[in-house]
């Protein structure tokens, strides 16, 4: 059982999703990143236990 050659057409297609996948996926991480610096607070700050006794 042989498999045929794969066309031109399919290889060049390939590289175009390749590229296009790759943009999606560099702006998807850029709107995330973006997101969670517009979420985070330069405020903020990790609540401190205090003591029982104050």
């Amino acid at each position: 059982m042989s498999f045929r050659e794969e066309h031109e057409l399919h290889k060049r297609r390939f590289g175009r999703n390749l590229g296009l996948g790759l943009v999606l996926a560099g702006f998807v991480a850029l709107v995330f990143g973006l997101t969670i610096a517009k979420v985070s607070n330069e405020d903020f700050r990790v609540p401190t236990q205090q003591g029982e006794g104050s």
